[in-house]
């Protein structure tokens, strides 16, 4: 099958500093072709960057989440499989990629999840004890497309798409070690007190994916 089959997107909000790195790396990649950012009502330079690095850009009018960026992009893609980058990813390679798409475009995978290592041991750990809520990911764009909360779920998208694989039983996931790959993380972005309420947020939008699935489970149960 053809590399050229793969769409990249990369959800970004106010990620001026990291953005053209991300880009360069993914246009030095075998999936060159498409190379979406969207970015989610950012307020700073996040587009003129992603764009002067030689992405395509969607640009949401306001900001609606990760999850909707992701579906924006998803939407727009071209190719039937997808390769989703968060956009403040340090020390991305060419290879990074390849190992995330692989599986799926060889039909070894229906998802892969990229999990770091030997990047920096604050992010490294991080994914040790959640592996799930990575941004790194490839998969089918038609499995994609049929996870219902995608719209809604915020920071909680990565939740939804790896509860959407666990209910079903004939999908197919596969982690992915990244080696070397970090990222800057909220408290370096924002400083130390806003980081830890923007943390605080984004586990919130991902506690409410919980939430809703287990009532909407509770719900099915009584009819």
């Amino acid at each position: 099958m053809s590399l050229l089959t793969l769409s990249v997107i990369i959800p970004a909000y106010n990620e001026e500093s990291t953005v053209a790195p991300v880009v360069q790396a993914a246009l030095a990649s075998p999936y060159r072709d498409e190379v979406i950012v969207v970015s989610d009502g950012s307020e700073d330079q996040t587009a003129f960057r992603a764009q002067a690095a030689g992405a395509q850009v969607i640009e949401l009018s306001e900001n609606k989440g990760k999850g909707a960026a992701m579906l924006a992009g998803a939407l727009a893609a071209h190719y039937p499989f997808l390769l989703f980058l968060d956009a403040d990813l340090i020390g991305l390679r060419p290879e990074h990629l390849i190992r995330l798409a692989a599986p799926v475009i060889e039909g070894r995978a229906d998802m892969t999840v990229g999990i770091f290592e030997h990047g920096r041991s604050s992010t490294d750990l991080a994914q040790l004890v959640a592996p799930y809520l990575s941004g790194q990911r490839a998969i089918k764009k038609e499995i994609f497309l049929d996870v219902n909360e995608l719209e809604d779920s915020r920071y909680g998208v990565e939740i939804a798409l790896t509860r959407h694989f666990r209910h079903r039983s004939h999908l197919r996931l596969l982690e992915v070690i990244l080696p070397g790959l970090t990222h800057r993380m909220k408290e370096e972005k924002l400083g130390l007190i806003e980081g830890v309420k923007a943390r605080i947020r984004m586990y919130r939008e991902i506690g409410s994916v919980f939430l809703e699935r287990d009532m909407r489970g509770e719900r099915d149960d009584i009819h």
